[in-house]
């Protein structure tokens, strides 16, 4: 009977989305005693109302089933429960975070980090910028990946020159309905980038607030491997509303996963989620589903650190030659698993941030 009520539950969308409750992960168990059944929902939003729509439908449908007479549903959203502890707040010059501000006109910023390199970071942090605007979303993406500057090469503008007002502000590259800027478009392609600290610091600075962002619901942040000094530009100048870790199913990327998403935690950057790349393929034969590494690794590493899991975007070698000739898969190949993939994350990075509100 819990199968039975599942499959009904995967009928039940969450307003505002195409995708059900169930692969949101909103339900959390389904218990059946006799003809009565228990249904726990834990629904990560603070909008009270589309929750209790939410549990009115599920009492309704789950009621209607031969069997069931009395139906108890379990309610828990992030209003009710215990708000968040608040960035640390310090009022002297010495603290990294004195000098935090938002970026004028730019309502949400969201970064894009890894543990190490190879594992799909540039690759997700550009498709993710894609299909938020897809949705709807006035989208940016600003490449801090000083060392390794990929941005321009993904998205098919290797070569772009922003333009400069005459009061010396930046005008960002735009391309398939999202502003970009990047070192890559300062230096030659082939031109290593050897800064020092300070250097990386006032170009984080002069890319927040040079360049003219505004009108924008969502800055995406890519960010270079590891944990270092552009992680901490970044969230000494501005508030990061929220992080998403990118990790293959390997558990060398997996330990530097964690170490990337306690940064976040220790910098007071709320954590979305991890996101396992590379998870999969699927044969162009024969259809079927072939695991790439072992699988879950990533699944196993967010339960164990408390942190969301977001799901699996499966490998395509279509889509990674389109990523070298500057063709992102969600711009130019709509019908591809990593497209559907990238879509669902864009969903679910809209609704674990509060600084922007679903599209209807």
């Amino acid at each position: 009977m819990e199968d039975k009520i599942k499959e009904i539950l995967k009928t039940i969308k969450f307003p505002g989305y195409t995708r059900d409750i169930v692969s949101f992960g909103m339900v959390k168990s389904i218990k059946v005693s006799g003809d009565s059944a228990e249904i726990e929902l834990y629904i990560n939003t603070r909008n009270q109302e589309a929750a209790e729509k939410v549990k009115r439908e599920v009492e309704e449908k789950v009621s209607s089933i031969e069997g069931i007479t009395k139906v108890t549903v379990k309610l828990t959203t992030l209003a009710q429960k215990e708000p968040p502890k608040p960035k640390a707040q310090v009022s002297t010059k010495s603290s990294p975070f004195a000098d935090q501000r938002k970026i004028e006109g730019v309502k949400c910023v969201i970064a894009v980090a890894s543990g190490k390199g190879g594992v799909g970071k540039t690759t997700v942090a550009v498709n993710l910028a894609l299909a938020l605007a897809k949705k709807g979303y006035s989208v940016g993406i600003m490449d801090a990946d000083v060392y390794g500057p990929n941005v321009p090469t993904m998205m098919g503008i290797e070569g772009a020159v922003p333009r400069v007002t005459q009061n010396n502000k930046i005008i960002p590259v735009e391309v398939g309905g999202i502003k970009v800027i990047s070192v890559g478009f300062f230096v030659e392609k082939d031109q290593p980038v050897i800064w020092r600290g300070p250097l990386v610091s006032k170009l984080i600075e002069q890319f927040l607030r040079d360049v003219i962002w505004a009108p924008l619901d969502i800055l995406i942040v890519d960010l270079p491997p590891g944990t270092g000094d552009v992680q901490l530009s970044l969230v000494q100048k501005v508030p990061v509303d929220g992080g998403v870790v990118v990790t293959t199913p390997q558990e060398l990327a997996l330990q530097d996963a964690r170490k990337a998403t306690k940064m976040f935690e220790e910098v007071g950057v709320p954590v979305i989620g991890i996101i396992e790349n590379m998870s999969y393929l699927i044969c162009p034969h024969c259809g079927k589903r072939i695991d790439l590494f072992p699988h879950a690794g990533a699944k196993k590493a967010a339960q164990d650190m408390g942190t969301k899991y977001l799901g699996e975007i499966p490998f395509e070698p279509r889509a990674a030659e389109g990523s070298d000739a500057g063709k992102p898969v969600v711009l130019y190949f709509p019908d591809s698993p990593q497209t559907e993939a990238f879509l669902n994350l864009a969903d679910v990075v809209v609704r674990e941030t509060d600084c922007i509100e679903p599209i209807q």
